[in-house]
């Protein structure tokens, strides 16, 4: 329950950006989904550490992000927060796709041997 209303709260973020509404909520909640994404992203794709590791390690995997993707934008004089936001979702999209993708391998893999 707890995962759903994250994801809710950075989904309205995200949306809140990308549709630029001027809201009391929108600094807040699109800050959230910079932070979280990258770091869910970051969490699924770091499943051999332990939940200490995996937690510090997304988290300033999270930060990192961020801040390449703005010191990115920046030097490309590209700067603006849709932009921004975008980027980080396809970076965490991607992310997590190529997770998903080495996890579904594994298994075929693990079938062929198995028969």
């Amino acid at each position: 329950m707890l995962a759903g209303a994250a994801v809710a709260v950075g989904g309205v973020g995200a949306t809140l950006a990308l549709i630029d509404l001027s809201s009391p909520l929108r600094g807040p909640f699109v800050l959230f989904f910079l932070l979280a994404a990258p770091a869910a992203a970051g969490w699924a794709a770091l499943r051999g550490l332990s939940p200490w590791g995996r937690i510090v390690a997304s988290a300033s995997g999270a930060v990192a992000v961020n801040l390449l993707v703005a010191q990115a934008m920046l030097a490309l004089h590209v700067w603006s927060v849709r932009g921004g936001v975008v980027a980080v979702t396809l970076f965490s999209s991607l992310t997590l796709l190529l997770v998903l993708l080495r996890r579904a391998r594994r298994r075929t893999t693990a079938r062929r041997r198995t028969s």
